[in-house]
């Protein structure tokens, strides 16, 4: 009788793909990536850049699982195989001790950029992602939570700098702009199985026709503010980006309205990509 290579392994070896893919991995890794590459626009530093990833990915990480715990009961009733909470793969307390762990990690590796940064962290993005996943979610204040996190973000680079400053408006007003235009396209898959399961956040209540076009809207209105925003004015070299980037943001939802496609939530990330492409050529001016 022969084994199979994994039987021999523990119980948490068999669990960590499933985490891993439990955790929202292209969402925490766009995020974490950006938000380092925004401070080392800013002048932060390689070790000042990598205690902000650490302490992203930690907080990004903490909402993925939590967001899993939470809807671990919809998920199941919808069959979504792309969960391993509901496919039983994964113990939503599992998921739940992750997500509180990787929170618990998340206040020192915040700390290590300063208090002020640490508060601007932690009481924006991570307590809005976990509001969101709480409380939020199933409100018509859905959006507020990404709003105020993604807006938070520049403060927490910012606010780490050897002489601490508020971030330019027009980074703030941009990171809200593309938190609410990823929130819009991340729903707008799941609208049907989140509207059977009572979640009536404000995208579920739009409806699916008009999510298709306002996400495409609100982000490129954040590249706008890049361009237009910081001093000096706007060359070819921003707005060629913009251009590619209202022309992604309107491909990536332009798939039929009846469609299940994650291409939508992708293409957010691509223009988030071209604004932080647009912030890396404007850092010294966002602090």
């Amino acid at each position: 009788m022969s084994l199979h290579p994994t039987d021999s392994l523990p119980p948490a070896a068999h669990r960590f793909p499933a985490l891993l893919r439990a955790c929202h991995p292209e969402p925490a890794v766009a995020v974490t990536v950006f938000v380092t590459a925004l401070a080392l626009a800013a002048g932060r530093g390689a070790a000042g850049s990598a205690a902000v990833a650490a302490a992203v990915l930690a907080g990004q990480l903490s909402v993925g699982w939590c967001n899993d715990a939470v809807d671990a009961r919809r998920d199941t009733a919808c069959g979504r195989r792309d969960k391993p909470v509901a496919t039983g793969e994964l113990p939503p307390r599992t998921a739940a001790a992750a997500a509180w762990t990787a929170l618990a990690l998340c206040v020192p590796l915040s700390l290590l950029s300063g208090p002020a940064a640490a508060v601007a962290h932690l009481g924006g993005m991570v307590t809005a992602g976990w509001t969101y996943n709480l409380v939020l979610k199933r409100t018509v204040l859905s959006p507020l939570p990404y709003a105020v996190g993604f807006g938070s973000l520049p403060a927490f680079v910012t606010l780490g700098l050897p002489s601490p400053s508020w971030p330019a408006w027009w980074a703030v007003a941009a990171g809200a702009l593309l938190g609410v235009g990823a929130h819009v396209v991340n729903v707008l898959p799941d609208i049907e199985d989140d509207l059977a399961a009572g979640v009536r956040g404000l995208p579920q209540r739009l409806g699916r026709g008009t999510c298709r076009w306002l996400a495409p809207l609100v982000l490129v209105t954040a590249v706008g503010v890049l361009v237009t925003g910081p001093p000096g004015e706007a060359g070819v070299l921003d707005w060629v980006p913009a251009a590619a980037a209202g022309a992604v943001a309107v491909a990536g939802t332009a798939v039929p309205a009846d469609v299940r496609s994650r291409w939508p939530f992708r293409a957010a990330i691509v223009v988030a990509g071209i604004a932080v492409t647009q912030l890396l050529l404007r850092g010294s001016d966002m602090a």
